[in-house]
């Protein structure tokens, strides 16, 4: 058993170059909650590791402190990976553990704790760009190799990650949390009046990446003329898809489309809790946040069978397949016209949110730095 360097705490580093990315996303929201629970455990000292960047990033930041190490991100995860240098320790001094919360592995003296978020770029390589492919190809085999325990955040990717070669034996399913608070009828109203959105509405969060499926969506929302219904759509803009192109097919059909880009944790509450229904029909996700998020506001729920959306939506949700855009709409257009289905995704939504408290992450979360350190 490898003695802690402190006998009242245990010194934890953890990656956090992900608050720095363009677009954040899930796994800078997951690792963020995951933080916030973790200082529930006063026997952990969490220190953040960054690339070389000056000032905290804008937005989301850190709740830890954080040590920079002395190169770029580009700079440093090609050392990381091609270089087995310079090791986390140089910017934290001696750990216990180190937990990599996303593919990029850095050399270190202490048990390393990996968190894959998902492997999408293995099933279908436009994931990614040429570079990103490479670097999350060695990523995964530098995890294979060198992490004592893969955390996983849904059966889907340790399902992945076992095709992959993973030892399934240091797989540990670790689902992510969600924010419990329901937004306020005021709350909900006032974001309303700010975004203009008198009529019901359909909404969708997330990045604009053809992985997200909007054009099955845009299509699907054809089946919903005439019900004086909008789409919302919530996110950054991402890659690869032209999302104007797309949305021309709505031209003349009397629904309107709202684009508001990122939002904060707060008004994105209040527009969740304001929608219809919440439609995220993605073709492959390793969890599915916004599904959460939704069902945490009470909002009716259209999401994607056969990937981890489904695990996270099981029985509060309506699940289809997601290249299906005629089953999509009838979806859709079922909750729209049936209040009493409505109703019951709603209470279900709500009951099945209240399963998922960052407390439990943290708990998976601190148990895994534990269990590597027997």
């Amino acid at each position: 058993m490898r003695e802690p360097s402190n006998t009242d705490n245990l010194r934890v580093g953890v990656t956090v170059e992900q608050y720095w990315h363009r677009v954040p996303g899930g796994t800078a929201t997951s690792i963020h909650g995951t933080f916030l629970a973790l200082r529930d455990h006063p026997e952990l000292e969490l220190i953040g590791v960054s690339a070389r960047h000056g000032s905290l990033p804008e937005g989301l930041a850190p709740p830890i402190p954080v040590k920079e190490l002395a190169l770029p991100r580009l700079a440093l995860y090609e050392s990381w990976h091609a270089l087995r240098w310079p090791k986390i320790e140089q910017a934290t001094g001696p750990l216990d553990v180190v937990h990599a919360t996303a593919i990029a592995v850095p050399p270190t003296k202490a048990p390393l704790v990996m968190t894959i978020h998902d492997l999408a770029f293995l099933a279908d390589s436009t994931q990614a760009t040429r570079h990103g492919n490479r670097f999350f190809r060695r990523g995964t085999e530098l995890a294979k190799r060198h992490a004592q325990l893969v955390l996983v955040p849904s059966q889907a990717t340790a399902d992945e990650c076992v095709a992959a070669g993973f030892d399934p034996e240091r797989i540990r399913i670790v689902p992510w949390g969600v924010d419990q608070r329901v937004a306020s009828s005021d709350e909900i109203a006032a974001t309303r009046t700010r975004f203009n959105l008198e009529r019901p509405y359909v909404l969708f969060v997330g990045t604009v990446e053809p992985r997200k499926n909007l054009g099955a969506l845009v299509a699907a929302m054809r089946a919903l003329e005439g019900q004086q219904t909008d789409l919302v759509l919530v996110g950054p803009d991402g890659w690869n898809e032209d999302l104007d192109s797309r949305l021309k097919v709505l031209e003349g059909s009397g629904i309107g489309v709202h684009r508001l880009g990122y939002q904060s944790a707060d008004t994105l509450a209040s527009l969740y809790g304001g929608a219809a229904v919440f439609c995220f029909p993605s073709l492959r996700e390793g969890f599915g946040m916004p599904v959460l998020e939704a069902m945490a506001q009470g909002t009716p729920v259209v999401t994607s069978s056969g990937t981890a959306t489904a695990e996270v939506g099981h029985g509060a949700a309506i699940l289809v397949d997601p290249t299906d855009h005629t089953s999509l709409g009838e979806a859709l257009y079922s909750v729209l016209t049936d209040a009493q289905l409505a109703a019951d995704l709603a209470a279900k939504a709500t009951q099945r949110a209240a399963l998922y408290p960052w407390s439990r992450t943290a708990e998976l979360t601190a148990a895994a730095y534990h269990e590597v350190l027997q």
